[in-house]
């Protein structure tokens, strides 16, 4: 190739090659010329393109979702409540649940209250569709970089959250909480989403919801909620085991106060306080955590008593069982109190609890009590035990153990209300004559019955009056009156006055004059109550009113119509205030000049309960013991207990009703009973053809440790009295066998029905 050749080509590659370099001297120079490589794929207008293409197809799939998503139905957690127990005075009892939660309608949250939360957690709420896309973005932003959790949800997305989904951090639970939230502003109002909010949020210190947070760090309802507690209250929402402030550091502690501030100082942006209110306004430390409030101490049985009573109404277990409920029980905190302590320092304190070695027969003791007010029926105090966790069901509900003699006056008011007569034909009142001989043989009945009296005493030279043998608490004379009353006509009196037919009732047999059949402390408190109340009927009740957002139930009536008559209650009460006022009476225990009273002991056949049901004008109280084996059903005597020998009504349980009635009444102004009506009867004479059974001679070692005096033969009462309507009285007053101090230990007394 010539010289001329080479250049030519030369000058060909050149020419091929200028392109290439002008581009790199326009680049290096700033001068413009074509995009090479990666570069030619970005520009502006590609960029702006595909921006916009994807938020369309974003919104595309958004409308899509709108549509395709539903509203879930709640999670179970939202739904779940506790149950929360108050006192009459409208102190908090007790919180029953596996959620502490109380859900509570808007209208019951102060209204600044609400104003505090919505000022921190989202000021535009009363104006936005439930999202703040601004917030939502920067949420999902810091999600998809792992820089914490979502922020910017507003309080509609919040609920929404709580509500329907789970707590989750997720883009896809986001995205449904968008959608829901969006369905949810439309159908709901604003108020329903706030209150949803509101009762769903979760607070710390194991609370759900305004009203257990209001309960756990104030210690009142939320409705009693100040606007700085509750500006607080919306501060902790945030970061509830962060910001409790009894838990925090001191530079934790800054940082609530600066976002307690700035609640308050978006509350002033507002315009829902006032700058110069704002300026006055102190930081509400929250009381330190307390415990639970538990079902400790007596605190369980007065919850199983009201539930009880709940279902009673027709109200299904697990209706109750799903929470929800706020119980306001009958119950008075401070003659609760008095009760506790009766039984603690009149029984407990002399129980062998914890050296089972030392008294093994002290575990066998269970106690229970009720107490009522005769005017409204209202259980005001109740003992159900030691504790749930030492004896799970309650001894005041109790209805396994027999009333014992407690049962005799209605045998004596079925008497005076049906115009029963003697068997010599003269009507039964307490100046009637019956044969007190132990172990007589009943007269005028198919069934053959003859009881003995406690210790076999016998009673009457040779005739005893009903009175008397109603102080003394004789079997025989009871025995004899429930078949000249008819045992119907008695059971029937029997559930008029409040007691309750069940199976085994002893409908037609003379021992159910020694209260065989079986009753808990609140029937005895009933018939008791109604009596003192002049035989107008009363329903004992510890439910003061039950209230839940979902259902309404009424309150019982606990005062009815007429069970008996006036006249008949009154007579039974004058004759039950002998029991107490005798000195020889079986209740002359609980006599005080503090107050008047009436009352019957009774023992149960073998000493497995003993039982004391006494009234004053103004307190009714129902105390027994019972005898039961530990760990078991199984009944079992209460001999022996506490050092003792035989326990009966006028032991432990008398006591108990004295102690309690002493602290319940103090500071009252007690009154008399007013027994108008009451009609003792003409005073009568022994009929010529009566012919006593022989007395038997008690033993000489008769044991001091029986529950009651027990009149000596030589000492019979008399039946001699003054004039009808007043009490006769013995005319040599019996008095109680015992053994000289110091003298060998007497033999148990037999085991049978008494007093």
């Amino acid at each position: 190739m010539g010289r001329a050749e080479v250049r030519k080509a030369q000058q060909r590659r050149g020419a091929r090659r200028a392109p290439s370099g002008r581009a790199k001297g326009a680049e290096g120079s700033g001068s413009t010329g074509k995009r090479t490589g990666i570069r030619r794929f970005f520009t502006w207008k590609k960029v702006l393109g595909t921006f916009f293409g994807l938020a369309l197809l974003g919104m595309g799939a958004l409308v899509a979702l709108y549509f395709y998503v539903e509203e879930p139905d709640p999670n179970k957690q939202a739904l779940q409540q506790s149950n929360v127990y108050k006192y009459a005075d409208g102190t908090i009892m007790a919180s029953k649940g596996k959620v502490n939660r109380e859900i509570l309608p808007i209208d019951k949250i102060p209204m600044d209250v609400q104003e505090a939360f919505i000022a921190i957690e989202n000021k535009s709420f009363r104006k936005d569709q439930g999202v703040d896309f601004k917030g939502l973005a920067r949420g999902l932003w810091n999600t998809a970089t792992g820089r914490g959790k979502a922020g910017g949800s507003t309080i509609t997305q919040q609920y929404v959250k709580n509500y329907y989904l789970t707590q989750d951090q997720t883009a896809t639970r986001k995205l449904k909480e968008l959608v829901i939230s969006l369905k949810v502003d439309q159908r709901m109002k604003k108020p329903e989403i706030l209150a949803g909010y509101l009762n769903t949020s979760y607070f710390g210190r194991g609370a759900y919801g305004i009203q257990a947070a209001a309960q756990a760090y104030y210690g009142v309802d939320a409705g009693q909620l100040t606007l700085e507690q509750g500006a607080y209250l919306a501060t902790l929402v945030q970061a509830p085991s962060q910001y409790d402030w009894s838990t925090a550091s001191a530079e934790t502690q800054k940082r609530i106060k600066i976002r307690y501030d700035a609640t308050l100082v978006n509350m002033v942006d507002m315009k829902k306080l006032d700058e110069a209110k704002r300026q006055t306004l102190k930081f509400p430390e929250p009381q330190p955590p307390q415990p639970p409030m538990g079902m400790d101490g007596q605190k369980g049985y007065l919850v199983q008593a009201a539930e009880a009573e709940l279902n009673a109404q027709g109200v299904e277990r697990k209706l109750i069982d799903a929470g929800g409920w706020t119980f306001t029980l009958n119950i008075d905190p401070k003659k609760q109190a008095a009760l506790e302590t009766a039984v603690q320092e009149e029984l407990e304190s002399k129980l062998e609890r914890t050296n089972v070695e030392k008294r093994p027969i002290d575990q066998r003791v269970q106690a229970g009590a009720t107490s009522v007010d005769p005017k409204t029926g209202h259980i005001v105090a109740m003992y159900g035990g030691t504790s749930l966790k030492d004896h799970w069901s309650s001894n005041a509900l109790r209805k396994d153990y027999q009333p014992g003699s407690t049962f005799k006056p209605v045998v004596l008011a079925s008497a005076l209300e049906n115009g029963s007569k003697t068997q010599d034909g003269k009507p039964i009142t307490p100046n009637a004559l019956y044969d007190g001989t132990s172990k007589r043989a009943v007269v005028g009945s198919d069934i053959p019955f003859a009881p003995q009296n406690q210790e076999d005493h016998s009673y009457g030279t040779p005739m005893m009056t009903v009175q008397e043998a109603t102080n003394f608490s004789v079997n025989s004379v009871y025995a004899q009156m429930i078949v000249d009353v008819e045992p119907p006509n008695v059971k029937k009196t029997a559930l008029a006055l409040g007691m309750k037919d069940r199976d085994g009732w002893p409908e037609d047999k003379p021992a159910m004059s020694l209260g065989t059949m079986s009753a808990n402390t609140v029937e005895m408190a009933a018939v008791y109550a109604t009596l003192d109340n002049h035989g107008k009927k009363v329903t004992p009740t510890i439910i003061k009113k039950a209230e839940h957002k979902d259902r309404v139930v009424e309150p019982v009536q606990p005062i009815g119509a007429q069970a008996i008559s006036r006249k008949t209650a009154d007579t039974v009460t004058k004759v039950l205030t002998g029991v107490v006022n005798d000195e020889g009476g079986s209740g002359n225990k609980v006599r005080s000049s503090a107050y008047e009273a009436a009352g019957k002991t009774g023992t149960t056949e073998s000493n497995v309960s003993g039982w004391f049901s006494g009234y004053t004008p103004e307190l009714v109280t129902v105390v027994a013991i019972f005898g039961e084996e530990p760990g078991t059903a199984k009944q079992v005597t209460l001999t022996g207990t506490a050092g003792l020998g035989r326990l009966g009504g006028s032991s432990f349980p008398a006591t108990i009703w004295k102690a309690y009635t002493l602290a319940a009444l103090k500071g009252a102004d007690t009154g008399k009973f007013q027994l108008s009506e009451a009609d003792m009867g003409a005073v009568q004479t022994p009929s010529r053809s009566a012919s006593p059974t022989p007395s038997p001679s008690p033993s000489s070692s008769a044991p001091a440790a029986s529950s009651s005096p027990s009149p000596s033969p030589s000492t019979s009462p008399s039946p001699t009295a003054t004039k009808s309507g007043t009490t006769p009285s013995p005319s040599t007053s019996p008095s109680p066998t015992a053994t000289k101090s110091g003298g060998p230990k007497p033999p148990d007394p037999p085991l049978i029905p008494e007093h």
